[in-house]
């Protein structure tokens, strides 16, 4: 396998997608002359935009309209191997169709069986990895030892040059400045509102902070709240990730601004839940300095109800905003 062309597939939402981030170069470090590409949505190509070790970034239609001009570029580009870490059956039926002759997927769907695909397995999570690390899992069917997990996401100079225009225009006597993303895509547990608008309220008290909410879409709650910045309000995600690499730390749930932060290394605060689907021993930020909040042992027994994605934390052992100011006075050494 002297030159191989790998596309690899990576259709779903953005934490996901930073979280593939690491394929690319593990790829290129063994294969220098290998040819990259992502097939990725378009709302989430922008992670992939300046990456050194892809040759190509490839938009999936979500309407699912055009599948056959999208069979026609794949199989146009004459890959040798497909990696797809979020496989279904229309893009199984792409990547057969295209001539792909290797083709690596997750699990054993009966689409996956009929088209030969070969497939890395999870086990129910038993044990437990990080998801990062199945992705990587599918390089070692074609050969790839992989031994570096971070995600990363590459700006270009002139995207540095307008971060720190941002942070110079907020902090003109070295205050930090503290990201609070408030909303979740109701993927992960999280915060209510009210929790949220305390900690911000808090912050503003403290001495050298500045605050920036960081959602592109805040609930109204926290809309105009005297003093702090919307940076990425209605903002592009290239124009957002940007924004994000000035903070010096990120409040969050576990969500996909946590894992472009952590690809930008910046500091991360965030909210887990111990449940194994939601474990951040599972969805973790990687290549940062990355700080967890997690509920106390027994909450998830007496108090959770039961479904992660309503779970606010309230209740006894829960997380509240006294707890999260506490924790990032701790983080970046506030006394006061």
């Amino acid at each position: 396998m002297k030159y191989p062309r790998i596309l690899i597939v990576r259709t779903d939402r953005i934490g996901d997608v930073v979280l593939s981030t690491p394929l690319p170069k593990a790829i290129k470090q063994k294969y220098p002359e290998s040819y990259v590409a992502v097939l990725l949505r378009k709302y989430t190509k922008d992670i992939y935009l300046n990456n050194p070790f892809v040759d190509e970034i490839i938009i999936a239609d979500e309407n699912h309209t055009s599948f056959l001009k999208l069979l026609k570029k794949i199989r146009t580009s004459n890959f040798s191997h497909s990696l797809t870490l979020l496989p279904t059956e229309s893009m199984n039926w792409i990547l057969f169709l295209a001539g792909i002759k290797k083709r690596i997927g997750v699990g054993y769907k009966f689409y996956q069986f009929i088209t030969n695909t070969k497939s890395v397995f999870r086990n129910k999570y038993k044990p437990l990895k990080h998801e990062s690390h199945y992705c990587l899992d599918e390089l070692q069917k074609i050969g790839i030892q992989w031994t570096e997990d971070d995600e990363e996401i590459y700006l270009s100079e002139e995207e540095k040059n307008e971060s720190q225009l941002f942070r110079n225009s907020i902090c003109n006597s070295g205050e930090k400045i503290i990201g609070i993303n408030v909303t979740s895509g109701n993927s992960a547990p999280n915060l209510k509102v009210s929790e949220y608008v305390k900690i911000i309220l808090e912050l503003q008290k403290l001495t050298g902070i500045k605050v920036a909410v960081t959602d592109f879409n805040p609930p109204k709650e926290i809309l105009n709240i005297e003093g702090i910045f919307y940076p990425n309000l209605n903002k592009p995600l290239r124009k957002s990730i940007i924004n994000f690499n000035a903070l010096d730390l990120l409040v969050s749930s576990s969500t996909g601004p946590m894992h472009i932060a952590a690809a930008l290394k910046v500091k991360t605060l965030s909210l887990f839940c111990p449940l194994t689907a939601c474990s951040p021993d599972l969805w973790g930020p990687k290549g940062n300095e990355s700080h967890i909040l997690l509920p106390e042992e027994n909450y998830c027994k007496t108090q959770c109800p039961g479904d992660p994605k309503i779970c606010d934390y309230s209740g006894e052992g829960g997380i509240d905003a006294s707890i999260v100011i506490n924790k990032i006075k701790a983080i970046l050494d506030i006394t006061d």
